[in-house]
This record gives C-alpha cells, sequence and structure tokens, in this order.
C-alpha cells in the first residue's frame, strides 16, 4: 500500500530530527567554554623564588669554577655516546623534542585548532607570549656569559666563560620544558593538567640528558636550561592581564574590519567603472562651469504645476506654444535662470524685459 501524505510528513519530521540531533553533537564543544585562568598564588609564587635562587646558584658555580665545573668535564671525559653507542640513532631523533622550530608548529597546530573550538586567541597568545620570553631572557643569558661547549673546550677543568660561545643555558631544554610545559599550563580539568604536567617533564628530562649523552652540553647547561624553562612557566600568570588586552584588541580590530567590508559591499561600484551622477552637484547647461560648479542644483520655479519644463532641455511642444501664444504667458511658465554672478534670486511674478529694439507683444486674448 503506498504512503499517505501524513505517513510522508511524518517521517519528514523524523529526519529532521535526527539530522539536528547528529548536527548538535558535531557542533558539540569538547571542553567548557570557560577557561579558568591560572593565578599567581602563594604556591607558585614560593615555587618562582626557590627556582631563581636555583638558577643564581647555578650561574654564580660556573662564573668561579666551583666543583660544578669539575663534574663537568668528568661526564664529558667519560663519553656517554661511546659507551653506550646502540641508543645514538634513537636519541639523535628524540632530541628532536627539543628543536624550537618543529615542537612550535606541532604545538601551535593543536593549540590554534584548541582555539578554533573554544573561540577564544588565549592559547595561541599564550604560547607566544612564552616563545618571546624564552628568547629573550635565554638567548640574552647565552651571549651574555659566551661559554663554549663540551667539543670546542680549549682547556681542562676550565669553564670556558666569556669565550664567544652561546651554550649556557641549554636551548633545546629550555625549550623542551616551555613548548611541552604549556599544555599543562592550558589544560582545562585537573586530571588533565596532572597527565600533561608529568609527560611534560619526563620529555624535558629526556632531551635534557641526550644533549648531555651527545656531548652536545655540559651537564651544568642543562640544569640551568631547566631552571630557565620553569622560570617561564611559572611567571606567565603574571602577563595574563597583557593577553587577555591583546585578545580584546584583536578581535576589537576584526569587527572593524568586518564593519568596513559590509559597507563596501552595500555600496558596489557602478559598471563600466564611471562614478554616479548623483555624487556631484547639477549644473545648468547655459550657465558658466566657472559660476556653478561649486553650487548646488537649484529647482526650476514654480515645479510642480502641471505642464512645465523641468530641465533646461526644450521639446518641440514648447516651440510650438511659443509661437502660437504670447511672450508673457511663455515666460511665465519656464523656469527662471539666474545669470552668472547677479545676486538677485528668481521670482516667480517676474515678467522678463523686452530686448532691445523690440516692444512688448500683448496678452494673447488682450
Amino acid at each position: 500500500m503506498p504512503d499517505g501524505p501524513g505517513l510522508s510528513l511524518t517521517r519528514c519530521n523524523v529526519d529532521s530530527v535526527r539530522t539536528d540531533q547528529l548536527f548538535a553533537r558535531l557542533d558539540r564543544e569538547a571542553e567548557p567554554p570557560k577557561i579558568e585562568i591560572p593565578g599567581m598564588s602563594r604556591t607558585r609564587t614560593a615555587l618562582f623564588g626557590s627556582t631563581l635562587a636555583f638558577y643564581i646558584a647555578i650561574v654564580w658555580a660556573v662564573l668561579i669554577t666551583s666543583w660544578l665545573v669539575a663534574l663537568d668535564w668528568k661526564v664529558m671525559l667519560f663519553r656517554p655516546y661511546e659507551q653506550w653507542p646502540e641508543v645514538h640513532p634513537f636519541l639523535d631523533y628524540f632530541v628532536v623534542l627539543g628543536q624550537r622550530g618543529p615542537t612550535s608548529v606541532m604545538v601551535a597546530a593543536w593549540l590554534g585548532w584548541r582555539s578554533w573550538r573554544q573561540h577564544t586567541l588565549r592559547p595561541l597568545l599564550t604560547l607566544g607570549a612564552s616563545l618571546l620570553l624564552l628568547n629573550v631572557t635565554v638567548g640574552s643569558v647565552k651571549l651574555g656569559l659566551g661559554r663554549l661547549g663540551p667539543h670546542y673546550a680549549t682547556e681542562i677543568g676550565s669553564a670556558e666563560m666569556f669565550a664567544g660561545g652561546d651554550i649556557f643555558p641549554s636551548g633545546h631544554t629550555a625549550n623542551a620544558v616551555v613548548t611541552w610545559g604549556i599544555l599543562a599550563y592550558l589544560a582545562t580539568t585537573p586530571r588533565a593538567r596532572r597527565w600533561l604536567s608529568v609527560l611534560s617533564a619526563l620529555v624535558a628530562l629526556g632531551v635534557g640528558a641526550t644533549t648531555v649523552y651527545l656531548g652536545t652540553h655540559w651537564l651544568s647547561d642543562v640544569l640551568l636550561g631547566w631552571a630557565a624553562g620553569l622560570l617561564i612557566l611559572l611567571s606567565l600568570p603574571w602577563f595574563e592581564p597583557l593577553i587577555g588586552r591583546t585578545e580584546a584588541w584583536i578581535f576589537a580590530v576584526r569587527e572593524a574590519w568586518r564593519a568596513r567590508r559590509k559597507l563596501g559591499a552595500a555600496q558596489p561600484a557602478p559598471a563600466g567603472g564611471r562614478l554616479s551622477p548623483a555624487l556631484f552637484p547639477q549644473r545648468h547647461p547655459t550657465a558658466p562651469y566657472s559660476a556653478q560648479a561649486d553650487t548646488p542644483a537649484r529647482e526650476p520655479v514654480g515645479a510642480g504645476s502641471g505642464g512645465r519644463s523641468t530641465g533646461s532641455t526644450r521639446t518641440a511642444g514648447h516651440l510650438t506654444q511659443r509661437l502660437t501664444t504670447g511672450a508673457k504667458g511663455v515666460r511665465s511658465e519656464r523656469a527662471s535662470v539666474t545669470p552668472a554672478g547677479s545676486r538677485r534670486g528668481p521670482h516667480a511674478d517676474r515678467t522678463g524685459a523686452a530686448r532691445p529694439g523690440t516692444s512688448p507683444r500683448p496678452v494673447a486674448g488682450g
């Protein structure tokens, strides 16, 4: 039996409800839209102070060529890459997790997807702020201290400071702490924050140890790199107000740009590239251009009465009327045109003066 119209309508409604439910599930946010912004608590402040003290102690121990420098040389002369050569190929690839370029691209891709899903720019702006702090702080200390790496050392037992190097602190280690630790910092649930903290710590520790194994960094370089990266992560709540203002400014610029686009789309350019004549004032064809170029268009006197000419163009009907009627009747129906330079305006009751050499004609019918 064929389906009736009522049954077909019911099936269409059911399909529509199922489609709406499917799209509602696809559009559902994976994370809550409201993101909790970490604050500078007392615990975080205490960790920042202790990490800063550790950072200063490492720098001081290297500057005075203490026992830490002697330990650096012992590890370097031990040559771990010769003791365990079987793990060398794997660690050559694993150390890439500390390089700034590849790690920044990977983390930025993930945070960009989160920004799109949550309709906020805070994840990307926080990553940008942390990388900027990393470049400024770590880069300035590297160039200022100028320590040479193990492969370029010149004197056994020396700290190799202020020799034109750029190895102290370890950039690979600090970058691993920041780029992977930012995922834990931006986590929206306590459980995700714990797991990501453990994972980022393992990656940062592994990258630092790998650089010592490969002989590209001293042990003290890695210790200072861990401290430098942790200081950046702990100080991020101080920059949250600036990140929020930057996000608001970017959104305001975007809205203004969209408004300008809508305004431009509402007023399209005329075809052929010609400008609309309504943009310029009208000018009477009999008046000089210099006299009326800057004056607004005037309405003909008595405009609105039937049978009159509304412009300067004369039709064949007007010429016929001029021949068959008097001058007064014609002049009373014509639009008055003020001569160039005259200060008197047109008057509806004025009749034109007689031309030289002619006599005024009588009124028609008189």
